[in-house]
């Protein structure tokens, strides 16, 4: 998905809002975002991938910070609230399309995005959303092709529930591969936060996007990532960003099943769903047409 002109507000925010987390030097934080809006400049016709630029950008200002990792104590807090929010609820799911949409609410774990705000308490956010079911509602046709999956993860956190997923899925009979971060970026799930939930024995093969790139780069991609696709019957991509880059390789992957709350107008207008919106939503040589609905 290419960069729209309001991503670049977008980008600018998080830009502000991991320095915050790094510094509390006025200068240093008003230096990084100095730097980072003169190097996006030339991004704003709109003709390159919008994960591309995002990650030139965050990694600059992680270089200018001196911070690998701004989101790590983020990153453990909402591990931490996930684990305890997924012992009050997991008991309430039981169906594949019930754990799918529950790795979508989770999905909340997002944090430094302007219109998009982290619930407090995610138990009682769950209790309150998961009745409206999913506004696109693929996980039939999701479903029949989960034989040889690749799951891409996105935040730390949410993996909690995807974990949930990948152990019905293995229970089913899938062989699972599963994608974290290859370094730190955003609050995005590594593999060390993978093997702290043990994921690394719940999967066939645990193995990284081979970058701390937005989303998945092709060209960083490692040759087991690469094999798995390569065999895949189906891909699980969490979140937006996985979203904006998988889209650009669509005529290079099987099926994708793209599981993600709606979290601005770009990937809205694209994905055909509110901001806000719950989805499921299956896309690639074997997707059949699109029903929506409540779920």
């Amino acid at each position: 998905m290419k960069i729209h002109p309001r991503c670049i507000d977008c980008l600018m925010d998080r830009v502000r809002y991991e320095a915050r987390l790094s510094t509390r030097d006025p200068e240093k934080i008003r230096s990084v975002e100095e730097a980072c809006r003169n190097r996006i400049a030339p991004y704003r016709k709109g003709v390159h991938p919008a994960p591309l630029v995002a990650s030139e950008i965050h990694h600059l200002a992680y270089r200018l910070l001196s911070d690998p990792d701004p989101y790590r104590e983020l990153k453990e807090q909402s591990s931490a609230e996930a684990l305890a929010a997924c012992r009050e609820v997991r008991g309430d799911l039981h169906t594949f399309r019930d754990l799918v949409l529950a790795a979508v609410l989770a999905n909340t774990y997002d944090y430094g995005i302007s219109v998009h705000h982290v619930t407090g308490d995610f138990p009682a956010f769950f209790r309150s959303r998961f009745p409206l079911g999913l506004f696109r509602d693929d996980t039939p046709r999701i479903g029949r092709l989960a034989r040889r999956v690749v799951y891409f993860t996105d935040n730390a956190g949410e993996i909690v529930f995807d974990l949930l997923l990948v152990r019905f899925l293995k229970a089913q009979g899938a062989r699972v591969t599963l994608a974290v971060k290859g370094a730190p970026v955003l609050n995005d799930a590594t593999v060390e936060e993978a093997r702290q939930l043990g994921m690394e024995g719940e999967v066939d093969l645990l193995t990284t996007t081979g970058s701390g790139d937005i989303g998945v780069s092709w060209d960083k991609m490692p040759g087991d990532l690469a094999g798995a696709l390569a065999d895949a019957s189906l891909v699980i991509a969490k979140g937006m960003a996985n979203y904006e880059s998988l889209t650009e390789y669509a005529s290079q992957l099987p099926p994708v099943a793209y599981l993600l709350t709606v979290k601005c107008e770009t990937v809205a207008e694209s994905i055909g769903a509110p901001v806000g919106a719950a989805v499921a939503a299956l896309e690639g040589a074997d997707a059949v047409s699109v029903t929506s609905g409540t779920g």
